[in-house]
């Protein structure tokens, strides 16, 4: 007689781990997003009957927005009243540190009405210690020999305009090539500045520039014509 086999059980396939907790995050997300939305509706009906909650806070929020505003707006017109107002004596000058000297020499720009007036002083500045646009178009780069004794320093001589000379145009694309300095300029460097259409401000100039009489561009000779028009023209 042949014995018939029982059939063989069917082995069940358990998820695998990964499975698994790829599972129980669904559920957790599922339950997280269920509780946010109820969450949601809760607040909902809640403001729907306290509506004057969120009146309330819309109207501090306009008032925290129009005080910003207004505070910036006041920020602005004291800067501009301050840029219009700005002076300085000679003894200031004298005392500053030159980097504060080339601040101060940017704010003067700034005053004027070149609204990009930055300085750039530094390492590595070429020759450049404030660089800046006029109103009319044309591209001012600046060099500042601060002196701290003022006309009892060293003279600015020859060499020095020799680097604003190589520098200014051909790496700054400056328009107008200017040396500012609060203090004594050669013969000698006088007469190359002309020569290579620089521009010397020297100390007594500063002073006249400083202040707050006229604007830069119209205390320097041979100054070149407006580039072109801006707003600021």
């Amino acid at each position: 007689m042949t014995r018939h086999r029982p059939p063989a059980r069917r082995r069940t396939r358990r998820p695998s781990r990964r499975q698994q907790q790829r599972d129980a995050q669904l559920l957790v997300f599922a339950v997280v997003a269920v509780a946010a939305i109820g969450l949601v509706v809760m607040a909902v009906n809640w403001l729907l009957a306290h509506w004057w909650v969120l009146v309330v806070v819309l109207v501090l929020a306009v008032l925290a927005g129009g005080g910003w505003l207004y505070g910036r707006q006041q920020r602005v017109r004291w800067e501009a009243v301050r840029a219009r107002g700005l002076r300085y004596g000679l003894p200031q000058l004298d005392a500053l540190h030159h980097t504060r000297f080339e601040d101060a020499v940017r704010e003067l720009m700034q005053r004027d009405g070149c609204r990009d007036a930055r300085r750039v002083g530094g390492r590595g500045d070429l020759g450049a210690d404030v660089k800046a646009t006029d109103p009319f178009g044309r591209r001012w780069v600046i060099q500042c020999k601060h002196r701290r004794d003022g006309v009892r320093g060293s003279a600015v001589g020859t060499p020095d305009l020799q680097v604003l000379n190589g520098t200014a145009r051909q790496v700054h694309g400056a328009d107008v090539a200017v040396i500012v300095t609060n203090g004594r300029v050669t013969g000698p460097a006088v007469t190359f500045a002309g020569q290579q259409r620089l521009h010397v401000v020297d100390r007594q100039t500063l002073a006249v520039w400083a202040s707050g009489s006229r604007p830069l561009w119209e205390l320097l000779r041979a100054v070149p014509p407006p580039r072109r028009p801006t707003p600021l023209s």
